[in-house]
């Protein structure tokens, strides 16, 4: 399984850099440090995936830890992207793919 997740997070970053929503400058530690869940009071959904979501993946990959069990970023992820359309369509398949990948039924 560890192939299938970091071939996601690969596509993840990608898609990011195609959608023009990967940032250059990482958010302050403050807004990192935030206890709400995605930190949603601090950060945008790409924001959270760049800088505390795909690390954290990359971080578990690589210390051979396991995985999040239980995954849903797909439901605040059509709120959050909500305004952009179909525009970002390919972007939520890609999270619904990683949600169902890391999902253990």
């Amino acid at each position: 399984m560890s192939d299938v997740v970091k071939y996601l997070l690969i596509q993840l970053e990608t898609e990011l850099k195609q959608q023009q929503l990967w940032s250059i400058t990482a958010p302050d530690d403050a807004d990192l440090a935030s206890t709400t869940p995605f930190c949603c009071d601090t950060l945008r959904l790409e924001q959270w995936l760049q800088f505390v979501f795909l690390p954290k993946l990359w971080r578990l990959l690589q210390n051979r830890q396991p995985l999040p069990a239980k995954v849903s970023i797909l439901p605040y992820a059509e709120e959050a992207f909500k305004a952009q359309g179909q525009r970002l369509q390919p972007l939520l398949q890609l999270i619904q793919q990683i949600d169902s990948t890391l999902t253990v039924q």
